[in-house]
Protein backbone atom coordinates (compact mmCIF):
# COMPACT_ATOMS: atom_id res chain seq x y z
CA UNK A 1 0.00 0.00 0.00
CA UNK A 2 1.32 3.42 -0.94
CA UNK A 3 1.90 6.09 1.67
CA UNK A 4 -0.79 8.33 0.14
CA UNK A 5 -3.38 5.52 0.41
CA UNK A 6 -2.47 4.97 4.06
CA UNK A 7 -2.72 8.68 4.75
CA UNK A 8 -6.14 8.86 3.07
CA UNK A 9 -7.43 5.91 5.13
CA UNK A 10 -6.24 7.53 8.35
CA UNK A 11 -7.73 10.86 7.28
CA UNK A 12 -11.12 9.26 6.51
CA UNK A 13 -11.04 7.47 9.87
CA UNK A 14 -10.53 10.65 11.89
CA UNK A 15 -12.39 13.03 9.55
CA UNK A 16 -15.03 10.91 7.79
CA UNK A 17 -16.79 13.89 6.20
CA UNK A 18 -13.69 15.77 5.01
CA UNK A 19 -14.14 17.17 1.52
CA UNK A 20 -17.92 16.73 1.48
CA UNK A 21 -20.43 19.52 1.03
CA UNK A 22 -21.58 18.70 4.57
CA UNK A 23 -18.12 19.53 5.87
CA UNK A 24 -17.54 22.53 3.59
CA UNK A 25 -20.70 24.31 4.73
CA UNK A 26 -20.22 23.73 8.45
CA UNK A 27 -22.11 20.48 8.99
CA UNK A 28 -25.10 19.99 11.26
CA UNK A 29 -25.16 23.53 12.68
CA UNK A 30 -25.39 25.15 9.24
CA UNK A 31 -27.92 22.65 7.89
CA UNK A 32 -30.12 23.10 10.96
CA UNK A 33 -30.05 26.90 10.55
CA UNK A 34 -30.83 26.71 6.83
CA UNK A 35 -33.75 24.31 7.34
CA UNK A 36 -35.14 26.40 10.20
CA UNK A 37 -35.02 29.48 7.97
CA UNK A 38 -36.45 27.48 5.03
CA UNK A 39 -39.58 26.59 7.01
CA UNK A 40 -39.82 30.10 8.42
CA UNK A 41 -39.89 31.47 4.86
CA UNK A 42 -42.40 28.84 3.81
CA UNK A 43 -44.72 29.59 6.70
CA UNK A 44 -44.60 33.40 6.40
CA UNK A 45 -44.09 34.26 2.73
CA UNK A 46 -47.32 34.42 0.68
CA UNK A 47 -45.31 33.37 -2.38
CA UNK A 48 -44.97 29.90 -0.80
CA UNK A 49 -48.59 29.38 0.18
CA UNK A 50 -49.37 26.37 -2.01
CA UNK A 51 -46.18 24.63 -0.91
CA UNK A 52 -47.01 25.27 2.74
CA UNK A 53 -50.51 23.88 2.17
CA UNK A 54 -49.01 20.49 1.24
CA UNK A 55 -47.46 20.24 4.72
CA UNK A 56 -48.94 19.40 8.10
CA UNK A 57 -49.80 22.35 10.34
CA UNK A 58 -46.96 21.46 12.71
CA UNK A 59 -43.74 21.72 10.73
CA UNK A 60 -41.62 20.33 13.59
CA UNK A 61 -41.52 16.70 12.46
CA UNK A 62 -40.97 17.47 8.79
CA UNK A 63 -38.24 19.95 9.72
CA UNK A 64 -36.35 17.30 11.68
CA UNK A 65 -36.71 14.81 8.83
CA UNK A 66 -35.42 17.29 6.25
CA UNK A 67 -32.43 18.10 8.45
CA UNK A 68 -31.63 14.42 8.94
CA UNK A 69 -32.04 13.77 5.23
CA UNK A 70 -29.78 16.67 4.24
CA UNK A 71 -27.00 15.60 6.63
CA UNK A 72 -26.58 12.39 4.66
CA UNK A 73 -27.46 13.77 1.24
CA UNK A 74 -24.70 16.36 1.60
CA UNK A 75 -22.14 13.73 2.60
CA UNK A 76 -22.48 13.70 6.38
CA UNK A 77 -23.92 11.12 8.77
CA UNK A 78 -26.73 9.00 7.32
CA UNK A 79 -29.19 9.74 10.12
CA UNK A 80 -32.31 9.61 7.93
CA UNK A 81 -31.34 6.29 6.35
CA UNK A 82 -30.52 4.77 9.74
CA UNK A 83 -33.91 5.81 11.14
CA UNK A 84 -36.22 5.35 8.15
CA UNK A 85 -34.37 3.35 5.51
CA UNK A 86 -33.81 4.36 1.90
CA UNK A 87 -35.32 7.82 1.23
CA UNK A 88 -37.44 6.72 -1.77
CA UNK A 89 -38.38 10.36 -2.24
CA UNK A 90 -41.04 9.86 -4.88
CA UNK A 91 -42.72 7.04 -2.95
CA UNK A 92 -42.72 9.03 0.30
CA UNK A 93 -44.42 11.98 -1.42
CA UNK A 94 -46.77 10.17 -3.83
CA UNK A 95 -49.87 10.75 -1.64
CA UNK A 96 -49.23 14.50 -1.59
CA UNK A 97 -50.32 16.33 -4.75
CA UNK A 98 -47.19 18.19 -5.89
CA UNK A 99 -47.18 20.24 -9.07
CA UNK A 100 -44.60 22.50 -10.68
CA UNK A 101 -46.07 25.33 -8.57
CA UNK A 102 -45.15 23.63 -5.28
CA UNK A 103 -41.83 22.56 -6.77
CA UNK A 104 -40.93 26.16 -7.68
CA UNK A 105 -42.11 27.44 -4.30
CA UNK A 106 -40.03 24.83 -2.44
CA UNK A 107 -36.95 25.91 -4.40
CA UNK A 108 -37.83 29.57 -3.77
CA UNK A 109 -37.89 28.96 0.00
CA UNK A 110 -34.63 27.04 -0.08
CA UNK A 111 -32.94 29.65 -2.26
CA UNK A 112 -34.01 32.38 0.16
CA UNK A 113 -32.80 30.39 3.19
CA UNK A 114 -29.46 29.60 1.55
CA UNK A 115 -28.93 33.20 0.43
CA UNK A 116 -29.21 34.33 4.06
CA UNK A 117 -26.70 31.72 5.25
CA UNK A 118 -22.92 31.85 5.53
CA UNK A 119 -22.56 29.28 2.72
CA UNK A 120 -20.48 30.60 -0.18
CA UNK A 121 -22.33 31.46 -3.38
CA UNK A 122 -20.74 28.70 -5.49
CA UNK A 123 -21.76 26.03 -2.99
CA UNK A 124 -25.26 27.54 -2.76
CA UNK A 125 -25.59 27.25 -6.55
CA UNK A 126 -24.27 23.68 -6.46
CA UNK A 127 -26.78 22.74 -3.77
CA UNK A 128 -29.72 24.47 -5.48
CA UNK A 129 -28.98 22.78 -8.81
CA UNK A 130 -29.01 19.36 -7.14
CA UNK A 131 -32.06 20.21 -5.01
CA UNK A 132 -33.97 21.44 -8.04
CA UNK A 133 -33.42 18.08 -9.70
CA UNK A 134 -34.40 16.22 -6.54
CA UNK A 135 -37.54 18.31 -6.02
CA UNK A 136 -38.48 17.71 -9.66
CA UNK A 137 -38.49 13.95 -9.07
CA UNK A 138 -41.39 14.19 -6.63
CA UNK A 139 -43.66 16.28 -8.89
CA UNK A 140 -46.69 14.05 -9.44
CA UNK A 141 -49.48 16.16 -10.89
Amino acid sequence: MKMKEIYNKILRFFFPYAGTVYSRIGGKKTIDAVVDRFYEVMSTDPLARECLDTHKKDLGEVSIKLKEYLYGWLGGPQVFVQKYGHPRMRMRHIMIPISEVEHRQWIYCMEKALSESEIDKNTQEEMLTAMNHLAGIIVNK
